[in-house]
């Protein structure tokens, strides 16, 4: 008995980690057929959500687009809420509340998890850490030197454009440029791929 049961509990452990696997898999792939508009709907419907969010940011504050998006989310739900109470009143039936499926689901997040994530990000902020104290303690001077030419340049940039402002013409640039991978033959790509090239080594040897 004691074998039968360290081998269901070996198999359960196998099937739930497969799971959680291919969930991951899923995730990944679904992030990059969105990227790639391999469903153009659901590609077109987050690049538009994604642009008018920062189309709002640009025109209001921070505060005030996540006061407007919570306040909106609040509105659905309890205009959804009072209908649903509303139709159970009248047929009498007993469904109970409309959300309970949602409200019974698990939102904490484990601390394995929570501990992965940390430990991930920890090496990134390390390491940019060192490259920081590397460069601003004029551990190389050439590095140094290009440091404070790109920081020179970007003061130029920050003069034209805002943050929200280059994200926008970025996700634009990106959409476009999936949307021509889409529909444009690769040969043609590679030729405004190669121009671009040309254009952008030109303005550097200037």
């Amino acid at each position: 008995m004691d074998s039968m049961t360290q081998s269901a509990q070996i198999s359960s452990s196998q099937g739930f980690a497969d799971g959680q696997n291919s969930a991951a898999k899923e995730s990944k792939l679904s992030v990059k057929d969105l990227i790639h508009w391999r469903d153009p709907k659901k590609s077109g419907l987050v690049f538009g959500l994604s642009m008018l969010l920062l189309l709002s940011l640009a025109a209001f504050s921070v505060i005030s687009v996540a006061s407007y998006l919570l306040l909106a989310l609040l509105c659905v739900t309890i205009t959804f809420r009072i209908y649903k109470s509303i139709v159970q009143a009248v047929q009498k039936s007993a469904e109970g509340h409309p959300f309970k499926a949602l409200l019974e689901k698990d939102v904490s997040i484990p601390p394995e998890t929570f501990r992965k994530h940390v430990d991930s990000s920890l090496t990134y902020i390390n390491r940019a850490l060192q490259q920081m104290s590397r460069l601003f303690l004029v551990e190389d001077l050439v590095d140094s030197l290009k440091l404070a030419v790109v920081m020179w340049l970007l003061t130029y940039v920050g003069a034209v454009f805002n943050g929200i402002t280059i994200l926008i013409l970025a996700l634009n640039s990106l959409v476009l440029v999936m949307i021509e991978s889409v529909f444009l033959p690769q040969t043609q790509i590679d030729q405004y791929i190669d121009l671009v090239r040309t254009r952008v080594n030109a303005m550097i040897a200037k």
